[in-house]
């Protein structure tokens, strides 16, 4: 919808070259030297992993807003911390804000505002209808993160919005993972090193450097459930939601409050923090007295919903979860005189249910009790069963890396250490973000793992599993024992990614590749260039007539360094002396992208810092698998962290006719930069040279000068712009 004097007139908006105001003051304030007076917008952008697509946006925005002629302010909230911060007077002054973000930005500070939420992409494909659409955007009234109306995507599905619900659990699983990963290992590591198997588990020694170890993790563990909560809770109802979500949750954990001997586990923490969430929602809509709104977010409020959600649990909630832990039990009672193969496919199945919840310790606490008896073959089943959750999630990180963000496969490796260990809380965030798809997968490789060690009459003498338990003697078996494990895994993990797979490809028709739920941003995750002694090949570097400025210094005095003494003393260096002109070619003779990325790899060979060239490709394309790294506009940047190369280097080559690199926007790749990084060199140096390039490649008449430029000189004095 165009611009025009009515809706501008409603909004009190005057466009520059519609309405001129004047003062006898003269121009308006914020107006051009004419005195019209221009519409003021704010942006916020931000994406999953907060490198390309955060300030490809804001890149993208700005350059709308000024065909438009307003005046526009983004702030970029990237990986390396927000960027260009709105501030009080700037929303006090603005006609309107625009959120292009797939994470929780908080909107509290944009209440009385026009507020326009959509996806990141609809930043990157759509501004001018984002600009324009503004003005018809719902005020937002001052909650949280969750508090606005979200708007629908412009034309077809692309580029919407995640969900409310979607982005708090996401918000809840992200502040999860560290607490799951620091306490599962600490624990991990103090039972391997410290403790000792008895009749009744792994007991480390009171007063012992290692107990204390392992009480430090099981901190980490029991924070782990109520702060999955409490920011679920916070995502929807900002602050005053946080108390009531946390304190919720460790109720839901607590299962001594309702009298169950299991707590509700990470499913109870979800639902808790969903209740608190919305519950402070609804009371903020409450019309109290002047007087009382001031305390209303600090006391009133989390008081009333703490009070309130915590009764709920401990009296409605908790009893129905007493109840079921207590049939259960009797029910696996009365299965003990069935078929071995039976039983160990259903407590195969209720340990991998919940993961600690009270489906997972009626098994668990029901093979614990049999063991006094005389029964270890009980244990042997659910012994089986324990590890793999976490075993199959994270090998199914390495088998499909392309499902999984670079925090999902971080998560993952940890996931395989702690399912060596008996740690089944290894798979909680990939059953808190996926259950859909995680859950049935860990329940049939669960059953799987039960029912082989219940066939072969695996026994287990203490009350844990895991590797672990037949490493350190504790289980009769072993053989049988491990290849219930190790099929139980592969089962789960082939059931995740098969599921997660399908849930992606029926989410394609309504979301673009770089929203897909679980993906990685198509562009740069996880990519790497650290800052690092670099060294500037091949001699003097050549400074051609259209020079420009010097671009700011690396943070890395070392890489400074290195690169100064090699370079001329009047050709300032490029990208912190990581692009030299050795690694730079005018024209690509590639003609697809698996070759392209070769030639790329043997340009940055000449440097003497590749020293594998084959392990650098095979790096290089496997990212490639994970999602494409085209960024649109004719733009590619693959890259690699491999310790193939000794030293972070940069390559930039041109192909005139463009090389199909599987771009969102269809376009081909013409400028292809590539960046290698040592395994051992990732830091935050490299997340700014990708913020740097993505700024910087939105703006076309940069991208128009780097393609006429006619040889390396005259590439890399375009490209010392880049800062």
């Amino acid at each position: 919808m165009p611009w025009d004097r009515e809706h501008l007139r409603d909004l009190g908006w005057q466009r520059r070259e519609e309405i001129q105001v004047t003062s006898p003051a003269g121009p308006t304030t914020g107006g051009d030297s004419s005195g019209r007076k221009r519409v003021k917008l704010l942006a916020v952008t931000a994406c999953p992993t907060g490198i390309a697509h955060t300030y490809m946006a804001a890149e993208k925005l700005s350059q709308a807003a000024e065909r438009l002629g307003v005046d526009m302010k983004v702030e970029t909230q990237g990986s390396i911390g927000a960027e260009n911060v709105l501030t009080d007077n700037d929303v006090k002054d603005a006609d309107g804000i625009i959120i292009a973000a797939d994470k929780d930005v908080d909107r509290s500070r944009f209440a009385g505002k026009r507020v326009l939420s959509v996806g990141v992409s609809e930043g990157i494909s759509r501004p001018e209808q984002l600009i324009e659409r503004v003005r018809s955007a719902p005020v937002h009234g001052g909650g949280g993160g969750g508090g606005s109306v979200e708007a629908p995507a412009v034309g077809g599905g692309g580029g919407r919005e995640r969900s409310v619900a979607y982005k708090a659990l996401m918000n809840g699983v992200s502040y999860m993972i560290p607490f799951v990963v620091v306490g599962g290992l600490l624990i991990a590591i103090s039972l391997a090193l410290g403790g000792d198997a008895t009749s009744k588990g792994y007991v480390i020694p009171e007063g012992t450097f290692w107990a204390h170890v392992n009480a430090i993790g099981v901190i980490g563990f029991t924070l782990m459930v109520p702060v999955l909560s409490g920011y679920i809770a916070y995502a929807i109802g900002d602050r005053p939601a946080l108390v009531p979500g946390m304190i919720g949750g460790w109720i839901a954990n607590t299962g001594e409050l309702y009298d169950s001997k299991a707590g509700a586990g990470f499913i109870g923490a979800i639902v808790t923090g969903f209740l608190a969430g919305y519950l402070v929602v609804w009371i903020k809509k409450v019309e109290v007295p002047k007087f009382v709104r001031p305390i209303m977010p600090i006391i009133v409020i989390p008081i009333l919903a703490t009070t309130a959600l915590g009764l709920f649990f401990i009296y409605v909630i908790g009893k129905p979860i007493s109840w079921v832990f207590e049939h259960l039990t009797d029910w696996l009672s009365g299965m003990t005189g069935t078929s071995a193969i039976l039983l160990g496919a259903i407590l195969g199945l209720m340990i991998a249910f919940d993961m600690g919840g009270p489906v997972n310790k009626t098994a668990f606490l029901f093979g614990t009790g049999l063991i006094a008896t005389g029964n270890q073959t009980v244990m042997g089943m659910c012994a089986a069963a324990i590890p793999v959750m976490p075993l199959g999630q994270g090998l199914a990180t390495l088998i499909r890396r392309r499902l999984y963000s670079e925090q999902e496969r971080e998560t993952g490796m940890a996931a395989l250490f702690m399912g060596l260990f008996g740690i089944s809380e290894g798979a909680i965030p990939f059953a808190a973000a996926r259950p859909a798809q995680v859950i049935p997968a860990n329940m049939l490789g669960g059953a799987v793992a039960g029912a082989v060690a219940g066939m072969a009459s695996v026994k287990d003498a203490v009350p844990h599993g895991g590797p672990i338990v037949a490493v350190l003697g504790a289980v009769g078996g072993v053989p049988m024992f491990f290849v219930a494990v190790a099929i139980g895994t592969v089962v789960t993990a082939l059931a995740t990614v098969t599921l997660v797979d399908l849930s992606e490809r029926k989410g394609r028709g309504a979301l673009p590749v770089g929203d897909r739920v679980g993906r990685p941003e198509p562009a740069l995750a996880g990519a790497g260039v650290a800052s690092g002694g670099a060294t500037v090949a091949g001699g003097a570097l050549r400074k051609g007539p259209s020079a420009r400025p010097a671009a700011p210094a690396s943070d890395s005095a070392s890489a400074s360094a290195s690169a100064s003494a090699s370079a001329s003393a009047d050709a300032p260096e490029v990208l912190s002396g990581y692009l030299t002109e050795r690694t730079v070619k005018v024209q690509l003779d590639a003609r697809d992208k698996d070759t392209a990325i070769r030639e790329m790899a043997a340009l940055l060979a000449t440097t003497g810092r590749v020293n594998d060239l084959e392990e650098l490709v095979r790096t290089a394309l496997r990212r490639e698998e994970q999602g494409t790294t085209g960024l649109g506009e004719e733009i590619a940047i693959p890259h690699a962290k491999t310790d193939a190369v000794d030293a972070p280097v940069v390559g930039f080559a041109r192909s005139a006719e463009g090389v199909e690199w599987g771009s969102l926007d269809g376009t081909k790749a013409k400028l292809i930069f590539m960046i290698s990084v040592p395994e051992a060199a990732a830091g935050d140096e490299h997340l700014r040279i990708l913020a740097l390039l993505s700024r910087k490649l939105m703006d076309t008449d940069f991208r128009e000068r780097l393609m006429a430029a006619p040889d390396d000189a005259a590439v890399l004095d375009v490209l010392r712009e880049v800062r």
